[in-house]
């Protein structure tokens, strides 16, 4: 006969092994594995194909980020030179592949299908039909700081402490009443190199809803024009853009960098951004929570690509009304698979461009 306490340890058994099952298919492990390969992919292909870094330099570092450390057990890569795509798994498994187009970075690929394929020409729309707004920033030569004061921090930005973590610092500019009087560059790295900007791109999103504002195609004050709210039962009709812009729209789309919240998963599990964050719930009215969102720009993101025509059209718009006129000129933007622009996260641009961006923005 089975005794009291062993049915009793069976039963307590079977419950932590139902919680931790159901945890399990609550918070898919496998997915927060993807999120990272995912970053890891994408990261290192940017890196390897638009900034030109070295594979396995990029690869150490992304792979010594918090919330990665973790895996480097069993993290890998493959390049491939030829077909210009990287993939990331973990032992073998939880693969994310990422792939380089030449003039518009690189895409996650998910699913059969391939993402949409920009065809514009990129060169023409760099092309300078009439002169920058603004002066150059700087010259030609790396600008040395006169200050000593100015040498010596930037002397302590490129310090690497003795252990973890690591600064690994690319590019140090310091600009006064637009123009560059200090600036300061790792080895490899120079005035022209694309630099990804990371959450940086959020800025620039916000600046062409804000030239769409000025050629009133838009406004701050308008209800955010996505059509899957405007039912009249639904709450979120009430979201206003500059709800978005300030990401206090109340929605359900808190970033974590976990991996298991909405935000990473966003980014790096699906090919249509927006078509997910578009999804969430309304837990506090709008403008009474403000909680940091990357989805929230990736709307914005969406927005911009509706308002303005399409993908091709969003990136003419770009090129024609904020980066010629301000002579940014080494600018890489990435898109979803979708083709809608990958507003959160993804912008590469030189040091002096960012520079210019924000001296203007």
């Amino acid at each position: 006969m089975i005794s009291r306490r062993l049915l009793a340890g069976i039963a307590v058994g079977a419950v932590a092994l139902a919680a931790l099952v159901g945890s399990a298919a609550i918070f898919r492990p496998d997915r927060a594995i993807r999120v990272a390969t995912g970053f890891v992919a994408q990261t290192a292909c940017a890196s390897i194909f638009v900034s030109g870094f070295d594979p396995q330099t990029v690869f150490a570092e992304t792979a010594d980020r918090a919330g990665i450390r973790g895996l480097r057990w069993g993290l890998g890569y493959h390049l491939d030179r030829a077909g210009k795509t990287v993939e990331a798994s973990v032992a073998g498994l939880f693969g994310s592949r990422a792939a380089f187009h030449d003039g518009f970075g690189c895409v996650l690929l998910h699913g059969p299908n391939g993402p949409y394929l920009l065809k514009s020409d990129i060169d023409a729309l760099k092309a300078l039909k009439s002169p920058p707004l603004l002066p150059e920033i700087a010259g030609a030569a790396i600008v040395e700081p006169s200050d000593p004061k100015l040498k010596a921090a930037l002397d302590h930005a490129f310090e690497e402490p003795a252990a973890p973590p690591f600064r690994r610092t690319r590019a140090v500019i310091v600009v006064r009443d637009g123009t560059v009087i200090a600036e300061r560059y790792a080895d490899g790295i120079g005035v022209d190199t694309p630099l990804l900007g990371f959450s940086m791109t959020k800025s620039v999103v916000n600046a062409l809803i804000g030239l769409l504002t000025q050629q009133g195609r838009i406004s701050p004050s308008f209800p955010a024009p996505i059509p899957e709210w405007r039912a009249a039962t639904d709450p979120r009709r009430e979201i206003e853009v500059e709800h978005l812009l300030r990401m206090t729209t109340g929605l359900a789309l808190d970033e974590t960098n976990s991996g298991f919240d909405v935000s990473s998963q966003m980014v790096y599990l699906h090919n249509d951004m927006a078509g997910l964050a578009v999804k969430a719930a309304m837990i506090a009215p709008p403008g009474t929570r403000w909680a940091y969102s990357s989805p929230t720009t990736q709307l914005l993101a969406r927005i911009i690509r509706d308002l303005t025509g399409g993908p091709e059209q969003t990136l003419a718009f770009a090129w024609r009304e904020l980066f010629n006129p301000l002579g940014m000129r080494h600018v890489t933007l990435q898109f979803d698979a979708t083709g809608t622009l990958q507003g959160s996260s993804s912008m590469l641009a030189s040091a002096r461009d960012w520079g210019d961006s924000d001296c203007s923005i």
